[in-house]
Order: C-alpha cells, then structure tokens, then sequence
C-alpha cells in the first residue's frame, strides 16, 4: 500500500497544507495532516507577484523556487508528524501556488494558470518523484483548469444521498455528487469568495489574519446596499463551467469597495463580507444545482467551515438543505484538499485521468500533472 503526500497552497495564503495518506485499492487513511503557517515576508511576495502593478519576472522566476523549498519543509514536516521516512513515500503531489489564472481567452490573453514551487527542488531535497502543474493538462484540453478536486470527491464521498461538497477557502467551490453517482453525473464550478475578503477586511481594520468563528461578524450587521452591489458583480450568477481567484476578489475589489462606501463600521464590513460568501453559495445552488439535483446534504470543509456566523448565514439561505462539516463524516475539513493532491498524484503516476471533464468544462477526460522523476541514487 503506498504513501502519498499532498501538498496544497491556496487563495487564502495562509499556509501549506500537507497531507500524508494509506491509499490501498478499496480505502484511503490519513496518517498525518500539518498546516506549514506562511512566513509574513513569503505571504508579500507572493501578493506582489499576484499584482498587475508590483509583480516583474526576476520577481516570478526567484519565487518560483523559493516556494519549492517552502513545499518541502511541508513535506519533511507532515512525514515527521506520521512517523514515516521520505523513503518510502510514491509520490507527492504539489498543486503549488496560482500566482494567476485566466479561464478564458480574452482580447490579447489565451487562457491559462500559473502555479509557482519549483517541483525540481521538491523532488531533489526530498528524494520523492513530484506532481505538479496539475490545471494545465486540463486547459489544453478546453478545461478551466478548476475545480480538480471533484474527481477525488467521487472516490471519497459517493453515497446514496444527493450530496453538494461545499469548500471554502480563499475561494468556494462545489462539487455535486448526486446519490449513487457516476463520473458523468458529477458537475462542479466555483461559486464565488469563500474567505478571501473576510479575511482581507479583517487584516486591514484589525491586524487579525482571519475572523476566528467569526465572531467580529456576529456584532455587525449587513449594509445592503454593498451587498446588494456585491452581488451584481456578473460571476456571481454566470452559468458553469466557471472559476475565478485573486485576479477578481483579490486586493483591487477591496480597496475600490473601501473608497466607495467609507462610512461602513468595520464590523458591518465583516458581516457584509460574510453574507457575501453565504449568499454568493446560497444564490448558485438556486439557479445551477437545485434544478438538476435535489441537493439533501451540504457537507462544508475548508476554513470557511470553522466560521459559525457564516454557518448560519449558509443554514438560514437554504433551509431546505442538512447543513454538515467533514468531521460529521469522520474526515478533516481543512485536509481534504491536500488529501485530494495526494490521490491525483497517484492517479497521474498510474497513467489515470483525474480530471472531470463535467466539473472543468475540458472537452474528455486527460491524465493531470506533469511528473518530476526522483533524482538518481549517488553511490
């Protein structure tokens, strides 16, 4: 039975997250999960790259292997916490980190994504072959590259229960398992911010990198007005195949909100935000996922997960729906990304395709990921 680790950098920029999985032919078991917190100076470069305005190539191409070595201090930490030698490790998958994503042609622009941690340095200062440029595989083939959990889901978490599994991290996504379903009956798009601009707004009026439980949030109350106008913003309620990142709700959409609404409370703004992100979910499953599946359970991970006034904002939009974290099912809300790394990895080194051509918009399914082979022994 091989290990694997999965290696997953996201939107929200506050860490790696690194999973050490068992994956045998009819289970998966997770070993060890750790959170590698984000050095302050990495987390700046890393907003600088993603910058139309600060970002330059000298900067890119020295991140570039600056996070590699990031990644594997994440990878000799979660090995460290299971106890098990890198020796014995088939292959870890690192989705790195998007510096930028275009999901579409646009006038002068081809579609693409850029994800950034050298998987040489990876492979040679671990000893482990690597996976990584997993979106890309999927872009040529007419995909948007995203989301690429969706084929881990289906191996995971099939039942006989029409489920939707609901992650929030800097972005939310979904994916729709209806019950008893195939590859082909699942579909998946991101549904707009998850924390990214919570957790924007709670850095820049309160020096806080994320509204724990989110309880700022609970003493504000929403400005509709901004919501309102939050809502308007057209990939809100476009049609999948979509996905969206830092390019749209990164630091422009903040501070041109800022300038236009200066006499919001800073905890309004957090509750706004907040609501926001429920809504944003709340307004996708009415127009793109009850119409084609009776969603009965929605099953939340991510950091989002952790945030009780955003919970309850979820809860009250769509009542009809049995509200669950992934610890209801036994599994870790902040893990199961990282954790779907880890099996992609082991599907691409099998030669499997690992994308679902449903979830991405891709015109068939394609093997994912570019494979780092591990360096050769020295005698």
């Amino acid at each position: 039975m091989p290990y694997l680790i999965g290696l997953m950098s996201g939107t929200s920029l506050d860490g790696c997250d690194a999973a050490l999985i068992e994956r045998s032919q009819d289970s998966v078991r997770l070993l060890a999960f750790i959170t590698l917190p984000m050095p302050a100076e990495l987390h700046a470069r890393i907003l600088d790259c993603c910058s139309l305005e600060r970002s330059n190539i000298a900067l890119t191409c020295s991140l570039n292997v600056e996070l590699g070595h990031w990644f594997v201090e994440a990878a000799r930490a979660v090995c460290e916490r299971a106890n098990v030698s890198l020796k014995e490790i088939a292959a870890i998958g690192s989705h790195g980190q998007t510096v930028y994503h275009i999901p579409h042609d646009k006038p002068g622009l081809h579609a693409s994504t850029l994800q950034l941690g050298e998987p040489a340095v990876i492979s040679h200062e671990t000893g482990v072959a690597v996976v990584s440029s997993f979106r890309a595989m999927d872009m040529a083939a007419g995909g948007r590259g995203a989301p690429l959990v969706p084929y881990a889901e289906y191996l995971l978490y099939r039942s006989d229960t029409n489920r939707a599994l609901q992650n929030i991290g800097g972005i939310g996504n979904v994916t729709i398992l209806p019950a008893n379903a195939t590859l082909d009956d699942i579909f998946a798009f991101d549904t707009g911010p998850g924390n990214m601009i919570i957790d924007a707004l709670a850095q820049h009026f309160y020096q806080i990198d994320f509204d724990r439980g989110g309880a700022i949030a609970a003493t504000g109350s929403v400005n509709a007005c901004l919501l309102d106008a939050w809502m308007a913003v057209p990939f809100v309620a476009a049609p999948p195949p979509k996905a969206t990142g830092r390019e749209l709700y990164g630091a422009q959409f903040i501070s041109h909100a800022l300038v236009d609404y200066p006499l919001i409370s800073p905890a309004d703004w957090l509750a706004t935000a907040t609501r926001y992100t429920a809504a944003t979910i709340a307004v996708n499953y009415r127009l793109h996922v009850f119409p084609r599946c009776p969603v009965q359970q929605v099953i939340l991970s991510g950091g989002g997960a952790h945030n009780l006034t955003l919970r309850r904002d979820l809860a009250s939009l769509i009542p009809e729906c049995e509200l669950l974290t992934q610890e209801d099912l036994g599994f870790d809300s902040d893990a199961k990304e990282a954790i779907a790394f880890a099996l992609l990895a082991d599907e691409t080194m099998h030669r499997h395709p690992g994308n679902v051509p449903g979830a991405t918009g891709a015109r068939r399914p394609v093997i994912l990921g570019s494979i780092t082979p591990a360096p050769l022994a020295i005698d």
